[in-house]
């Protein structure tokens, strides 16, 4: 397999902005994990054709937008790294994802290896920060959906809030770390829309 040069920052893809947002305590942008929260983890995975959504993603994602709240990606792809996959693949995949979901406003990718030392791959805040960057949003203002505990971290060290959704790969103390955990990603969808209103049915706070 040819491998691309890999720049020092995240891949930006960019979409649609939204025509309007949500007023009040909604979040200015929600960004979601693409692999075990949005679509089901098939590691390096750069066929489109494997491409399964996760239970109630659809309505998830739907909820968000229906709010007028921006919708994003954030994903670590070190397969990239591994000489497993292209930016070409990566883009492949992240097209078939908007034709099952429909278009994100932002995906910010990191395609490093854990060792390379970059500032974007999750658990560190690249991603998210440069997300929110390129929609114009502070970071406090944003809510990161994942399905580990790099995602909560990564949430956290942008400033960002949080949605643990535990699947069986998630760890016991993940998921006991977690500011909030949802017991599915419409749940989690939810909560994040309420920020700072009334909890959710469904949510549990730690």
């Amino acid at each position: 397999m040819t491998t691309d040069p890999i720049s020092p920052g995240p891949w930006l893809f960019d979409g649609p902005r939204p025509s309007r947002r949500a007023a009040g305590s909604a979040p200015s942008v929600v960004l979601f994990d693409r692999d075990g929260t949005l679509v089901e983890d098939v590691p390096y995975n750069g066929d489109p054709a494997r491409v399964r959504l996760t239970p109630t993603a659809r309505e998830a994602v739907a909820a968000v937008r229906a709010a007028g709240v921006p919708v994003g990606v954030v994903s670590n792809q070190s397969g990239v790294a591994r000489g497993l996959l292209t930016r070409g693949q990566v883009d492949a995949v992240r097209r078939r994802v908007e034709e099952l979901l429909g278009p994100f406003a932002v995906w910010a990718v990191c395609p490093h290896g854990s060792d390379d030392g970059c500032a974007c791959r999750k658990p560190r805040p690249g991603l998210v920060l440069a997300a929110c960057e390129r929609l114009g949003v502070r970071p406090e203002d944003a809510v990161v959906i994942g399905d580990i505990g790099a995602d909560m971290d990564a949430a956290r060290a942008a400033g960002a809030s949080g949605v643990l959704v535990p699947t069986p790969v998630t760890r016991a103390e993940e998921t006991e770390a977690a500011d909030t955990v949802a017991p599915d990603l419409l749940t989690a969808a939810r909560l994040a829309l309420a920020c700072s209103r009334a909890p959710v049915a469904g949510e549990v706070r730690r």
